[in-house]
């Protein structure tokens, strides 16, 4: 058994999260960690809502709330929606704590001692209007190395360059259409160039990593230049410096804070465990892989600001340095990225209207169709496409007609016939009968390798096939037409059965809801496929503040099964089936695409008349 964390990227809460957003954090890293833990492994697996930075206070100047009003709101919602989507988090929390606080400024003072951090002056953009900092991502204009029109103040996603605001070539507001100003202020910088060497020697050691990540990461050190890890804001951090922690409108940048939230939330895990040094054996063991998983807008701040602030608090860089209280942190194992997402052909966009939000999506829809489509069409490694066509079909033939229908069968049959689990009988087993088993038993290794390679389409492919492979055995030896050979009946029946075990095994970090209901299918009690829960919990340095986490017990234990058969005992009761899955109703295709324009309509005409607005207020 080895220890495996496992690190998701933290959803911003100025706003509930999409489909989009899951379909690259989400549901890959669930569907990973589920099948470590069936493997076997220690997996520490944690997140929490990103909540500093401008975008939440311009979101909460929009709705006339105080910003950590805001983040309390959305991160109940976040953390409600991964819930129900069933992502194994052992701790989602949130940046607003005070753990989370302590542990940034642990690392800052470390990597300015050790040389890292200094200060020196840059040209940030102000909004003209209100006079307050615009953040980077909130600044559109013409990149200047590739000169695409939509590249952002922090980075050019068309040629992956990153960039200052100041670099744009005619820099608007993304807030309210105005051209920034810009003026000099003094900050904090990481020395990216002193850190740049390590760091690329550490990503040249990487192995198994997709193709594009690894290729975008090299390419980051190309011009490296030191990155500013402070803003002029009143919404976040204090920077720990004499002079400044006291300031109120010089905090830490959001970003150089929420990657640190891995370790936090992995420290107040291990705090309310009751062993504060639990987390250790996942973040000061060199054996303990780490994999982080998320969009590929965000591999900059994974693959380099998280391992220079961590190569800086170990004191690994050009400038050598000491290890902090923390003791020498792990770099990340693999960077596990994916790419985008679309929208019936269009680029996702809450403030456009082109969204389907995971609440709304599974208020209408089984959670298991939504995590197997992601899963089954997601933007593994090129972007993909999510059309309500694509959706409703993969549900239907796929999971109710192929899955959900051979799993009635081979219930239904066994209620009828046997009322449990039959007998196998060695004499009665055909080379068909052997050949199924042994090709159910061989996937166990095909398909947890897929897993492991970060090629979880490939993985369910092959679940799915063999799916099919049963399938084929049923129609063939229909086992409804015998009706003289019991034993026969017998062994065909209890070879279906355990070939829809295995099957469901396979499938189990994919489907978890559903895999839950096939154990129960087929006589089995207890819990088979654990599910997350929120906790009310109270914040363990501020007292009175309270918030949700996302938590459970996922370990093996007696009921909780391993990445392996599981033998069915012949006697088990099996009762009258129920649906797994049903079908959607091909009309809903029709309806989803009519809600969708509507919506469009609905939030255009709101945008423009509150950006209609603001140039009556500019014009004033």
């Amino acid at each position: 058994m080895s220890h495996i964390l496992i690190s998701v990227a933290w959803p911003y809460a100025n706003g509930p999260r999409h489909i989009g957003h899951v379909a690259g954090f989400g549901v890959p890293s669930d569907v990973f960690a589920r099948y470590m833990r069936m493997k076997g492994h220690d997996v520490l697996m944690v997140s929490g809502t990103d909540e500093h930075g401008t975008p939440i206070l311009v979101e909460a100047e929009k709705e006339g709330v105080s910003a950590q009003e805001l983040a309390n709101r959305y991160n109940r919602v976040i953390a409600k929606d991964l819930c129900d989507l069933g992502l194994s988090y052992d701790l989602f929390t949130r940046t607003t704590t005070g753990n989370h606080e302590h542990v940034v400024q642990e690392l800052f003072k470390q990597c300015l001692k050790n040389g890292y951090i200094y200060k020196d002056k840059q040209q940030v953009a102000i909004s003209p209007s209100t006079g307050r900092t615009l953040p980077d991502r909130y600044i559109e204009g013409e990149c200047p190395i590739c000169h695409d029109p939509g590249a952002r103040g922090d980075q050019c996603d068309n040629c992956g360059n990153e960039l200052d605001p100041i670099d744009l070539i005619n820099p608007v507001s993304k807030i309210n259409g105005e051209t920034p100003r810009f003026e000099e202020t003094e900050h904090y910088f990481l020395d990216l160039p002193a850190l740049a060497d390590a760091n690329v020697a550490w990503l040249n050691t990487r192995e198994g990593w997709r193709t594009n990540v690894i290729n975008f990461s090299l390419g980051l050190f190309k011009e490296v230049k030191p990155r500013a890890i402070t803003r002029d804001i009143d919404w976040g951090i204090p920077v720990p410096v004499d002079g400044w922690i006291d300031n109120p409108n010089k905090k830490l940048y959001v970003w150089f804070d929420a990657v640190i939230g891995y370790l936090s939330a992995s420290i107040e895990w291990a705090r309310r465990q009751g062993d504060p040094e639990l987390w250790r054996r996942w973040w000061n063991d060199p054996q303990t892989p780490g994999y982080y998983f998320m969009g590929k807008d965000n591999i900059t701040f994974h693959s380099q600001i998280w391992p220079s602030e961590i190569l800086a608090y170990n004191g690994q860089g050009s400038k050598g340095g000491e290890v902090g209280e923390l003791g020498p942190l792990n770099l990340p194992e693999q960077v596990v990225a994916s790419e985008f997402m679309t929208m019936e052909g269009k680029k996702f966009s809450s403030s456009r209207g082109i969204v389907i939000y995971v609440k709304d999506i599974l208020e209408r829809y089984p959670v298991d169709a939504v995590r197997y489509y992601i899963s089954v069409a997601g933007p593994e490694n090129s972007d993909a496409n999510f059309t309500w066509e694509e959706f409703v079909r993969h549900n239907n033939e796929e999971l109710a007609a192929s899955w959900g229908n051979l799993v009635n069968r081979v219930a239904t049959l066994i209620h009828k016939n046997f009322g449990a689990i039959p007998e196998l009988v060695d004499a009665q087993m055909t080379n068909q009968d052997h050949e199924l088993l042994e090709e159910t038993a061989a996937a166990f290794y095909t398909v947890g390798n897929f897993i492991e390679m970060q090629r979880q389409k490939a993985a369910l492919g092959e679940a799915m096939r063999i799916v099919g492979e049963i399938n084929k055995y049923i129609s063939a030896t229909e086992p409804w037409k015998i009706k003289d050979n019991p034993e026969r009946l017998g062994t065909v029946l209890h070879v279906a059965a355990q070939a829809v075990s295995d099957a469901n095994t396979l499938l189990a970090p994919f489907l978890p809801h559903a895999a839950q209901r096939v154990f129960e299918a087929l006589g089995g009690t207890g819990v088979f496929s654990p599910l997350p829960h929120i906790e009310e919990v109270e914040d363990l340095d501020k007292p009175g503040f309270t918030y949700p986490i996302i938590t459970g017990e996922y370990k093996l234990g007696e009921t909780v099964h391993a990445w392996a058969r599981e033998p069915l005992v012949p006697g088990t009761a099996v009762a009258k089936p129920s649906p797994i899955f049903a079908k959607i109703p091909t009309e809903a295709v029709q309806e989803e695409l009519e809600r969708f324009e509507q919506e469009l309509a609905a939030r255009k005409a709101k945008e423009q008349a509150r950006f209609e607005a603001e140039k009556s207020k500019l014009a004033q």
